[in-house]
């Protein structure tokens, strides 16, 4: 019996390699492309004055939706971190004079506020139709023990508090037009994917905001999406130098009591599968910038939007089959842990004392130990989190 999740598991690795699941990938591009392309499906009061404001497009989905959205002919606020990075060049040599970009850090309240003193005067008449949160972070791939609180916090404040703030203060213009809110989430907030405990639980957060906003507004006429993308190559994801440079942080941070019981080789090998993993990643975008599209200017939108291969397929075993064969088949083709060394038959002899703390690891920056503050916000383990704000 014990061996059944084992045999199941294996089963939908299978199908997830399947042909088949390529197959059902192009029926979904087939459908989207033919819902955006159809006048007839489009919500009926579009016109090309409407305007849109992006969150996060720098790289990824958002830039590859703001070029989109504007050479279809719409009003585009595209929001960058930095006006002059290679993603907000990229933007203003391929798109028309009408897109206009914004700097901003969702961390930054002024920031928001500054976007939004510049967004209001341009829709007093017509109201704002379309919010796309796009701005996402994470620099951390570890088990939640080993991820410093500091980390859990910057993906709350990008994630989700900052998400939060921009879509507060564009509402009453969102509202007036009767418009759409679309959210880029992420399926690590619905099921726990190995060494992404404070990813997925910003991202987690946030998926239940934006239903609760769908609900809450539906008498506003405000539509909200949530799209839940696969395993696509975006931003600093598809750098292994990037990863390797965040290891060597978090394995400088680490308290030395931490560092024995998991052992560096623990985090040198989740490492090593996360970077191997996501060079198998998607790098045609466009499955997510029709969904995001769809949402923005179908008539009847979906709550919620898959766009990558077999993601049906992970949404069935965790909606459908035991959490143990979903965790099987989480961690056969995304990270598989080996055994922390504590744990490791050689080393039993002798567990480390309860309620002990050894000496600051060695490989930790100048400072260490960190003070344990609950009531701040500042970098707890800074030798890994100092510098979030412009890793991500």
């Amino acid at each position: 019996m014990t061996e059944i999740p084992a045999v199941l598991a294996r089963v939908c690795i299978t199908l997830w390699r399947s042909g088949l699941l390529k197959g059902q990938l192009r029926m979904q591009r087939l459908q989207l492309g033919w819902v955006v392309g159809s006048g007839q499906h489009l919500a009926p009061w579009l016109s090309l004055s409407l305007l849109w404001a992006f969150a996060g497009c720098d790289s990824g989905f958002g830039k590859q939706a703001a070029h989109h959205l504007d050479s279809m002919g719409f009003k585009v606020f595209a929001s960058v971190l930095n006006l002059e990075s290679a993603g907000a060049q990229e933007l203003r040599q391929r798109c028309s004079p009408s897109l206009t970009l914004l700097q901003m850090d969702l961390t930054k309240p002024e920031d928001i506020w500054k976007a939004q003193q510049l967004i209001q005067p341009q829709t007093a008449s017509t109201g704002l139709w379309g919010l796309v949160n796009n701005a996402g972070f994470d620099d951390t791939i570890a088990d939640a023990e080993l991820s410093p609180l500091c980390k859990f916090r910057a993906c709350m404040d990008v994630n989700f508090f900052g998400t939060l703030e921009l879509t507060k203060a564009l509402l009453p213009l969102l509202r007036s037009a009767r418009g759409r809110i679309v959210t880029v989430s992420s399926p690590a907030g619905d099921m726990p994917y190995p060494c992404l405990a404070a990813y997925g639980a910003s991202k987690a957060a946030l998926t239940l905001l934006m239903d609760t906003f769908r609900s809450e507004l539906e008498p506003w006429g405000v539509k909200v999406s949530v799209i839940l993308p696969g395993y696509f190559k975006t931003g600093t994801s598809c750098y292994p130098a990037y990863w390797h440079e965040k290891k060597e942080q978090l394995l400088a941070s680490l308290p030395a009591d931490l560092l024995q019981a998991y052992g560096e080789d623990y985090i040198h090998e989740i490492n090593k599968q996360f970077v191997k993993f996501m060079k198998t990643a998607n790098e045609d975008l466009s499955s997510v910038v029709n969904s995001i599209t769809d949402a923005l200017i179908s008539a009847s939108p979906a709550a919620r939007y898959y766009p990558g291969a077999g993601m049906w397929l992970i949404y069935f075993i965790h909606h459908y089959l035991p959490s143990v064969i979903r965790d099987l088949f989480l961690k056969t083709f995304f990270i598989n842990q080996k055994l922390p060394r504590a744990l490791q038959p050689k080393h039993q002899n002798a567990p480390p004392g309860p309620g002990t703390f050894a000496a600051p690891n060695p490989r930790a920056t100048p400072g260490y130990p960190p003070t344990h503050s609950s009531s701040s916000h500042s970098a707890q383990w800074h030798g890994s989190c100092r510098d979030w704000r412009w890793l991500g």
